[in-house]
């Protein structure tokens, strides 16, 4: 069911109007009928945007903010790794007892941080000793 509608419009749309429905374009009626359709679906969807503008800038400071977490453990650990190589002593290579007594260490290590990664439990921030390796 179609309503007649009475509208006034600047004479230039008009004449933009009339030269489309003159066209292959179709007539006056569905011309704008399709350009009031596009603009409420248009009108729509900035609703949507504006919501979702707030929600990607919000993620997008959380991932600023995880990202500099990031540099700061890369460097924290990478200035531990430096000044432990430089006061550590290399191990004599015919000292078998010291060769294993490390790589049975580094092995614990690796375990460890294995068990936290996959029970999403944290060392930083954690104040009791149970996150020591011995």
């Amino acid at each position: 069911m179609k309503i007649r509608q009475n509208l006034y419009i600047d004479r230039e749309l008009a004449e933009a109007l009339q030269a489309l429905a003159a066209g292959e374009a179709g007539n006056k009626s569905r011309l704008v009928n399709d350009a009031i359709r596009d603009w409420l679906e248009r009108r729509g969807a900035k609703e949507i945007d504006d919501l979702l503008k707030r929600r990607l800038d919000r993620l997008g400071r959380e991932i600023g903010h995880t990202r500099r977490d990031i540099e700061v453990l890369l460097e924290s650990l990478s200035l531990f790794i430096r000044y432990q190589l430089m006061v550590t002593a290399p191990l004599p290579e015919g000292d078998a007892a010291a060769i294993a007594v490390g790589q049975a260490r580094f092995d614990k290590f690796v375990s460890q941080v294995a068990r936290q990664i996959a029970s999403e439990h944290r060392t930083l921030g954690e104040t009791s000793d149970t996150g020591k390796i011995s």
